[in-house]
């Protein structure tokens, strides 16, 4: 498995940021869309041997604009921001791009977020990138259960989830069930731990997070043969952000199998 750190748990110029990542020993890393516009910083990054495994395309969405928006115009606007978004992650050699829900759960905003998922997922096909929906709790999909039957609903082969350990935790359900019913739906993996109530992003095992809960996590992920990134997203809020980053590293390679 390939083993990814959010880029935006740190904070500061990014030159600097890569070359602190790239310090504590990541090889991959995930951006948002605005991260590695220039060729100077894509030129450091390369030569830092940092490698781009995928892109949150739900960062710095326009005022207003949402996928799931009522107005057709606001509805666009959101469309054409998150396709831009993927073709950035082409030209970084990113495979996976990914978005969060909306907040109207009700069942015309569901449609109106489900059309314009099925349109990103068909574009993104046509381009090699996996195109994921993050289950996010306090939006219109936040449970994973939830989320991974919405996306099968719509009946794209290239709409797939993002497995985020802190929203499982706080939305009680289990790790090992939701990666086996992702099955090959899973595009990628985000790691990081709360208090159960809070998405605090806070450092592995800082929280309720256990080591038996990340050994059952990485037996599922063995057992359905996932061999994409595995991502830390830490919050750049943390007292030390990069002694999380340095701790919960360790912790995963202690806690990946062979």
């Amino acid at each position: 498995m390939k083993l990814a750190c959010c880029a935006w748990a740190l904070t500061g110029p990014q030159d600097d940021t890569l070359r602190q990542i790239q310090e504590l020993g990541f090889g991959w890393i995930d951006l948002q869309p605005g991260d590695l516009q220039n060729e100077k910083d894509r030129q450091l990054a390369s030569e830092l041997g940092l490698r781009v495994s995928c892109l949150g395309a739900s960062f710095a969405m326009p005022v207003g604009a949402s996928l799931d928006h009522p107005e057709s115009r606001l509805r666009s606007r959101a469309i054409e921001h998150v396709t831009d978004a993927i073709r950035h992650a082409t030209t970084l050699g990113a495979d996976t791009v990914y978005v969060i829900p909306g907040e109207d759960d009700s069942p015309a905003g569901l449609s109106r977020y489900g059309d314009s998922l099925v349109e990103l997922a068909e574009f993104a096909s046509t381009v090699d990138i996996k195109f994921a929906v993050e289950h996010f709790p306090g939006t219109a999909l936040p449970t994973a259960d939830g989320t991974l039957k919405h996306i099968k609903s719509l009946g794209h082969p290239n709409l797939l989830l993002l497995y985020d350990s802190g929203h499982i935790q706080m939305t009680a359900e289990d790790p090992a069930s939701v990666i086996s019913a992702a099955g090959e739906r899973l595009a990628y993996v985000h790691f990081d731990d709360n208090d159960g109530a809070g998405d605090l992003h806070w450092a592995l095992l800082d929280g309720v997070m256990t080591e038996q809960t990340l050994k059952i996590s990485f037996r599922a992920l063995k057992d359905i043969g996932y061999g994409g990134a595995i991502s830390l997203e830490l919050s750049p809020l943390l007292p030390n952000p990069i002694d999380a980053l340095a701790r919960s590293r360790e912790i995963l390679l202690s806690t990946i199998p062979a």
